[in-house]
């Protein structure tokens, strides 16, 4: 995949961390070019920062990474302020950036798109799709109690609605990538091992 700006596309425990947990150990990116919404709000606000909305409607999804669009929640807009700083500075510099959160609606990846834009980076965005068994059954495992099953369930279905890879071209992506995950019997590191990342984009040059 070209340098620029890497977006993960999944519902919550759908392994977009440990797939780039995965990446990190493996060499294949360092730490820094992971900018994890998840990590700032525990950095501002301590461990989970607090749950995600117990209850929705998944035709109207309140994702919390479209916190910056609705403007609903003055701890959110810091959250998402701070990730687009560090985005921006990556990006800046010509340097590959991934951003770890849901992403599964559109307003959520249409503020990354244009930061991307903004310095004529390319867009990748990668899918995480588990179908639902596999995705409650991940959820479980994680032992995460801030979902109830029909949010995971509504996260999913909004999922399949708007972030087919159709969708994701038609936003922007220059390329949409699935990434193999239990369906396929992939481990998280297996699935990292089948991806190479630029790391600087043409025309910049590391100092």
């Amino acid at each position: 995949m070209p340098a620029g700006l890497v977006v993960l596309v999944g519902p919550p425990a759908s392994g977009k961390t440990s797939f780039v947990r995965a990446l990190v150990e493996r060499g294949q990116i360092e730490a820094e070019a992971v900018v994890s919404s998840d990590e700032i709000r525990a950095e501002l606000f301590g461990a989970a920062g607090g749950p995600e909305p117990a209850e929705f409607d998944a035709a109207e999804l309140a994702d919390s990474d479209a916190a910056d669009a609705t403007d609903t929640d003055a701890a959110d807009a810091r959250i998402f302020e701070e990730r687009d700083r560090r985005i921006v500075a990556r990006l800046a510099a010509g340097r590959t950036v991934i951003a770890e959160s849901t992403n599964v609606t559109p307003q959520a990846r249409a503020r990354l798109v244009a930061l991307a834009r903004r310095f004529d980076a390319p867009v990748t965005a990668l899918r995480f799709a588990p179908d639902v068994a596999d995705l409650l059954q991940q959820y479980a495992e994680r032992g995460r109690t801030d979902l109830t099953t029909a949010d995971v369930r509504a996260y999913a279905a909004v999922m399949s609605r708007d972030a087919g890879a159709d969708r994701l071209r038609s936003e922007g992506a220059a390329a949409v990538h699935d990434v193999p995950g239990r369906r396929r019997s992939v481990t998280s590191a297996e699935a990292a091992a089948r991806f190479a990342f630029g790391q600087v984009l043409p025309g910049y040059h590391l100092t």
